[in-house]
């Protein structure tokens, strides 16, 4: 009985991880180049049960034979083994604001292939994002909105000195002050990177990622005054939401089930009279 209580808990954790998982999805439905997490379950390792016991064969001196029957494979539970980004283009939006870049994916060769803007962290190492609400700080940089240096082809942080800046679709960025080209990376596959918040990602691959205008048949498009979107559904994100809750109340349904059971084990059956 206590088994039941395990995989009956096991189950409603594992939806409720799910669900704050869900639920960061919907929050940032809304943020430019956000890539939903979609949730990945695993089964706990199945048990095999067989029951053990001894045959007794009516002989002179009481001969014992062990007898082995298999009953069958148990599976004690499912847990959420972790949340993997989903990395397929959102939709391309025009704002009107010249700081506003969209990277638009092209042909890609590799199925698990992706493009990045690259930025620079306030550790100073390279990060990733598709999200370009750009805008120009103090000093003439473009930067994103949290501050993080926007990154030309040989690593270097651009400075267009002005918001009246042109991008070409190679991304080429034009200024008055200096001319530069967007640091765009390629990688394979897009699976090795990890979210570190702030919209960035990071390379916890052994592949590193390569400037994609180098790379064999990856081709793109920068598209100023536009914005990618999220591409959360915020419709299959409810109904995801809504199916986890159920499965969450059932799982606690069990839990009460076998807490009922067990109380009157104990303090019905168990009773001395």
């Amino acid at each position: 009985m206590l088994r039941g209580f395990n995989t009956a808990g096991a189950g409603m954790i594992a939806n409720q991880r799910h669900q704050d998982s869900l639920s960061n999805n919907m929050s940032n439905a809304l943020t430019p180049g956000f890539k939903q997490d979609r949730s990945t379950f695993r089964a706990f390792p199945e048990m095999l049960i067989q029951n053990m016991e001894n045959r007794n064969i009516p002989t002179e001196n009481g001969l014992s034979i062990p007898r082995n029957h298999i009953v069958g494979s148990i599976n004690s539970g499912t847990y959420l083994q972790e949340d993997v980004p989903l990395f397929e283009q959102g939709d391309v939006r025009e704002t009107g604001l010249q700081t506003d870049l969209a990277l638009q994916n092209g042909e890609i060769p590799d199925e698990t292939g992706f493009l990045f803007f690259e930025v620079q962290n306030e550790d100073g190492e390279v990060r990733y994002t598709r999200n370009g609400n750009f805008t120009v700080d103090a000093e003439g940089f473009l930067t994103t909105n949290e501050g993080y240096y926007v990154l030309d082809e040989a690593g270097a942080p651009i400075q267009t000195g002005t918001e009246a800046f042109e991008v070409l679709e190679t991304g080429e960025v034009i200024s008055p002050f200096d001319q530069s080209m967007l640091g765009i990376a390629y990688h394979p596959n897009a699976n090795d990177f990890v979210k570190e918040g702030d919209n960035l990602f990071n390379n916890d691959g052994d592949v590193e990622a390569v400037d994609a205008r180098a790379a064999d048949g990856v081709n793109f498009q920068v598209q100023q005054s536009h914005l990618e979107w999220s591409n959360v559904d915020p419709q299959a994100v409810m109904a995801d939401m809504t199916r986890a809750h159920r499965m969450f109340e059932m799982n606690q349904q069990v839990v009460r089930t076998f807490d009922q059971s067990m109380e009157l084990a104990a303090n019905e059956i168990g009773r001395l009279r």
